[in-house]
């Protein structure tokens, strides 16, 4: 008798043949996540979704293979004249899909992990406090002193049923102190990291330069990130110029106004959560998927240049690439890294 080795039972099954590697990552991903969406999304891989469609790209290609291969060595025979044209449709078809999955999967990334949320503007207009309201606990340092947020603070939040990572960052501006400066270019990465943006003005202040610089920045990300522009203590006397922001934009005073961005925020996470698609749930899936439609593409170059060899070869690496996702790996030290990562017997 003894204790069980880490994942050692889930190990069993899939050696086995009771599960498959994409139902051992997702029990894998399943015990460790804290989304409800991202536990929804591994259940349905659990239950064989993923597997199914590998298994269907997987059988394409292979019958693909097999036309060419009866091509290749019966040339001289009379072969359907629309054969190359049958196969060509199949392959564009299994590229689009492949590509659509992965970049499905990209956008959706951050369902396992949790959604990034930046909270983003210039120094006091009053992000650690929506942090710290959001939180409904003092996270970070409050201060009328501009620039009191040096460094990026991060925390885990739910919103409905999605989990998101809320970021307050330093206070955006001309610095010439070294230590802000630095603050300062770690927000801007955690604006390239986030999903979403909240772009937080000050109604209080009047527009001015930083503003400016601030809408300048984000107009870079606009089509690739949520921008939610949030103006700040609308309970003070206004002196900021709304026509100034081109979007919808949430009013917030103290505690007044949150719900409304967060029922908002809720909104964009249903949108980016709901798509119907196969979702890859691991980096190893998502690079084995873009592996196979890279490819597909190679394929089709050589099928336009007539070198069918070279085509067969190229639709051998899809197929080798998608069934990966799914097949037996040889290497021992593979499956005890990858199952030593469970808990104690799971």
């Amino acid at each position: 008798m003894r204790l069980a080795h880490p994942g050692e039972f889930s190990k069993r099954a899939f050696l086995n043949g009771r599960i498959d590697l994409s139902e051992a990552e997702a029990i894998a991903a399943l015990i460790e996540t804290q989304s409800v969406d991202a536990a929804k999304m591994l259940a349905r891989q659990l239950k064989g979704e993923l597997k199914t469609f590998v298994l269907h790209v997987r059988n394409l290609l292979v019958e693909i293979l097999a036309f060419v291969e009866v091509n290749i060595d019966y040339a001289e025979e009379d072969l359907p004249h629309d054969m190359i044209e049958q196969i060509y449709t199949k392959l564009i078809h299994l590229y689009e899909t492949l590509l659509k999955t992965y970049e499905s999967s990209k956008r959706r990334e951050g369902m396992m992990q949790g959604f990034k949320v930046s909270i983003v503007g210039k120094p006091n207009v009053g992000k650690s406090s929506l942090l710290n309201t959001l939180l409904s606990y003092d996270r970070a340092i409050i201060s009328d002193i501009a620039g009191t947020t040096r460094d990026t603070i991060e925390e885990s939040l739910r919103i409905g049923s999605h989990l998101i990572k809320i970021i307050d960052t330093a206070g955006i501006r001309e610095a010439y102190d070294r230590i802000e400066k630095i603050g300062i270019e770690r927000s801007i990465a955690a604006i390239e990291e986030s999903e979403i943006v909240i772009a937080m003005f000050d109604n209080s202040r009047d527009f001015n330069e930083e503003d400016s610089a601030i809408i300048e920045l984000l107009n870079t990300y606009a089509h690739e990130k949520h921008i939610v522009n949030v103006l700040s203590k609308v309970d003070l006397d206004n002196h900021f110029d709304t026509t100034l922001l081109k979007e919808h934009y949430i009013s917030l005073s103290h505690h007044q106004g949150v719900p409304q961005l967060l029922k908002y925020l809720e909104t964009i996470l249903d949108q980016k959560s709901y798509e119907d698609t196969t979702m890859l749930t691991s980096l190893r899936q998502r690079e084995a998927v873009k592996k196979a439609y890279e490819a597909i593409e190679s394929s089709l170059k050589r099928m336009n240049e007539g070198e069918l060899e070279l085509f067969a070869f190229h639709v051998n690496e899809a197929i080798d690439a998608i069934s990966s996702i799914t097949a037996t790996f040889e290497r021992d030290e593979i499956l005890e890294k990858m199952f030593g990562s469970f808990c104690v017997g799971k």
